[in-house]
Formats: structure tokens, C-alpha cells, sequence
């Protein structure tokens, strides 16, 4: 078996990308790295379905965090892992993560500018798109377009003097096995809306208002799904509390769940958009598939 193999697990959310990772790492003698652009933060624990795995809780919803700064850290993780003669599993949703290690992104280093970044994100993600086209059309192209985070970034990037589609591919640093994990999107459907009610009764509006409490609405909060949602119904929710109109709550949170999950179900669709562009990806409907295939992969019989 390579030392530097490396093998990825994705998919859009709620797919069952994780659960896959964990079954597998457990039969190859795996260690999962998460590839998860939300899990990163420390406190977003329900809203974002955090998993075991490395590299999460890494930094506060009120601080910055880029790609860079991801890719530098995540291959020391991989090839950690590696020195312990184990098998790395990268498994995630967000592609620009995942692309940036398999590809070995030689991505521009430009600081991040929290004055130019704070008059950015009171635009609208048209807007932003429409100076974007202007300043590196390349970028505009590809980028999502509802990913207000990443638009933002892109400008900071270019308003730097530099193209944020200057991103090149480098030397490949791991043999890498990609898997992507397929699912109908009426199975796809179901388990968004179960996992949104699963959030709910768990106590996603407590943890919402617990970091609201502690860090405020920051830009990560405001465009995070599962907590973006909440800021217009927070100060609906509270005063429903104080006159115990147990019906309004109910509604309420009805209504904020349908949204959850309709942008949950957005967010899958712009995922697979992304994957499906990389003719690499193995697609497969099994976990037996997926072993066999990292089997014939590594050459390895698991213990």
C-alpha cells in the first residue's frame, strides 16, 4: 500500500457520506479528517450535524478562516495519519476543500481585510457577483453564486491585486481515491427534512441564541444554514415565549424548519453541481461497493 494514499468520501449533505466514512475507516483501520467548511467552528455543534472527526472546533464563529488556511493544516493532519501507517478518509461536502487538497491548489495569499469584508457583505449576493464579473470573469463563472462567504472572499482576493481563479494545480501530493456516494433525490429529501426536525428537537434555537449571545450575528452566523434562518424569528420566538402563545411557537417553528430544509435541499443540488464536474469521482450506491473498491484500490485485504 502507497504511503500516500488518500481517500475521499463525498456527496451532497445529508447524504450519508459520514456514516459510510466511519464504517469504512473502522474496517481499514481509517482516521477521518472532516472536509466541512461549517465544522470548523467551535459551538456549531446541531446546526451543522458535526461528526468524530479531525479538524473540526477549530476556530471561533467570530473569526476568519480561508482555504489556506485549511489546505495547510489538513494535509499535516493527512500525513500524520499516514506516519502512524493508518489510512486517511477525507470526507465532506465542500468542494473547494476537498479540490484544494486533491489538487494541491496553489491558492493566492491575500490576508484577510475585515473593513473591506464588513462593506462587502451589506451588498447583495447580486451585486457582488455583477463586480465579481467585472474583476476576474474566470472566477464569476464557477463560483457559487449564493455563497456569499465565497463571493466575498473572491472580491478581497481580486481588490488585492490578484485573480481568484489564478488557482493552479500543483504537484499531487497523495495517490487519491475519490468516492462519491449516490442517493435518489426523493431519499435525498427525506433525510434533509428528518435531520432539520432531528436539529430542532435537539435544541438548535437554544444553540442559535447561546452563540447570537456570546459572538452576535457574525457573517459566518448570518450565512450558515440552519442558522441564518433565525434571524428575522428570534425576537418573534421570544415574545411568543413571554405571552406562552404555544401555538404561534409551533407554527413558527414549522415554518422556520420548511426553510431549513429548502435550503438544505438548494445547497445539495449546488454540490452535486460542483462534484459531477470532476470525471475522477467513482460513484456508488454501497458500502460493500465502496470497500471493494478501496480494496482493489490499496491492494490491502482489511484486518
Amino acid at each position: 500500500m502507497s504511503k500516500k494514499l488518500l481517500i475521499v468520501i463525498l456527496g451532497p449533505t445529508a447524504s450519508g457520506k459520514s456514516a459510510l466514512a466511519e464504517k469504512l475507516a473502522a474496517e481499514f483501520n481509517g482516521a477521518i479528517i472532516s472536509a466541512d467548511s461549517r465544522q470548523i467552528y467551535r459551538g456549531m455543534d446541531i446546526g451543522t450535524n458535526k461528526s468524530k472527526a479531525l479538524l473540526i472546533d477549530i476556530v471561533k464563529p467570530n473569526q476568519e478562516f480561508t482555504v489556506a488556511q485549511y489546505k495547510k493544516i489538513a494535509i499535516k493532519a493527512i500525513k500524520n495519519i499516514q506516519k502512524q501507517g493508518k489510512v486517511p478518509f477525507l470526507v465532506g461536502g465542500t468542494g473547494l476543500y476537498l479540490t484544494a487538497i486533491v489538487d494541491n491548489l496553489q491558492i493566492p495569499k491575500v490576508k484577510p481585510n475585515k473593513i473591506l469584508r464588513c462593506k462587502l457583505e451589506k451588498q447583495t449576493e447580486k451585486k457582488l457577483l455583477a463586480t465579481l464579473k467585472k474583476l476576474d470573469p474566470q472566477a464569476a463563472k464557477v463560483i457559487d453564486a449564493k455563497n456569499k462567504r465565497r463571493l466575498v472572499r473572491a472580491l478581497e482576493v481580486c481588490l488585492a491585486g490578484k485573480k481568484f481563479s489564478q488557482k493552479s494545480q500543483g504537484k499531487p501530493l497523495f495517490d487519491v481515491l475519490q468516492i462519491g456516494l449516490e442517493i435518489s433525490k426523493e431519499k435525498l429529501r427525506q433525510n434533509i427534512e428528518k435531520r432539520v426536525n432531528q436539529m430542532l428537537k435537539k435544541g438548535l434555537e437554544k444553540e442559535v441564541k447561546d452563540l447570537v449571545k456570546k459572538y452576535g450575528w457574525t457573517s459566518v452566523l448570518k450565512n450558515t444554514i440552519g442558522y441564518s434562518e433565525w434571524q428575522n424569528s428570534l425576537n418573534l420566538t421570544k415574545l411568543s415565549s413571554e405571552l406562552n402563545l404555544v401555538k404561534f411557537r409551533n407554527k413558527r417553528k414549522k415554518e422556520l424548519a420548511a426553510l431549513i430544509s429548502l435550503h438544505t435541499t438548494q445547497l445539495a443540488k449546488r454540490q452535486l453541481a460542483w462534484f459531477k464536474k470532476d470525471k475522477r469521482i467513482i460513484w456508488l450506491k454501497s458500502p460493500r461497493q465502496a470497500a471493494n473498491l478501496i480494496k482493489n484500490f490499496t491492494g490491502d485485504v482489511p484486518p
